[in-house]
């Protein structure tokens, strides 16, 4: 993994702001393992621009609960796999292009284990849309697509003993067992992980925060 810098996020969101000034409609891409504090920092980014920005997670195209059962892999939520990974690209392309009218993307709800179609909306008004998520950087198709689509891209760097810590406590927040929450973070979400970091050479910036996030 290239060098990572520390920066504040106060300094990350200067650098968000410079890209609203670079054209008409910029893609900010922030990705990272799993726990690594993604989503925490995309929402304080776009908290901080405003109406001016978006976000708008890779996790609404996780694929329906009943379709991972389906393909037997329910016990591997979260692996690249279980991602419509082409409706993905097709949305960073149609918000890339910057449309006359509102475009609508999916949103997960952990509350329910399910991605929801149409629950967030993205206005032409929108100078920067923030899209985070585990498998931006991938170079393999379609996955590869997206680092094309991103004007800039950030790979979030964390402490894999405190990432396996929040993932754990987690995972026990949405109902496993202790020991299962542990055996998830461990296995599947390590997993994940391993496949993950060695894409943050793909970033224009890798880096950590002086006090990370919440996962």
């Amino acid at each position: 993994m290239p060098p990572a810098q520390v920066l504040s996020v106060d300094e990350l969101v200067q650098r968000a702001l410079a890209l609203t000034e670079a054209g008409p409609r910029q893609l900010l891409g922030i990705a990272g393992a799993p726990g690594a504090g993604k989503s925490t920092l995309a929402e304080q980014v776009v908290a901080a621009l405003g109406a001016t920005a978006r976000l708008v997670p890779m996790d609404g195209f996780h694929l329906a609960q009943s379709q991972l059962v389906r393909l037997g892999r329910a016990d591997r939520k979260g692996a690249r796999d279980t991602f419509d990974a082409n409706g993905y690209v097709s949305l960073l392309r149609r918000l890339r292009r910057l449309e006359p009218t509102s475009v609508y993307a999916p949103e997960f709800r952990r509350e329910l284990e399910e991605p929801v179609a149409g629950s967030i909306e993205v206005p032409p008004s929108v100078r920067l849309v923030v899209t985070e998520g585990n498998y931006l950087l991938l170079p393999d198709f379609p996955w590869q697509e997206v680092r094309t689509l991103l004007h800039e891209a950030w790979f979030l760097d964390l402490d894999a003993e405190l990432r396996q810590r929040r993932l754990t406590a987690r995972h026990v927040a949405y109902g496993r067992s202790p020991e299962q929450a542990r055996e998830w973070a461990l296995g599947s979400d390590e997993a994940n992980a391993a496949l993950i970091s060695p894409t943050a050479d793909r970033a224009d910036l890798v880096v950590r925060l002086p006090e990370p996030p919440a996962a």
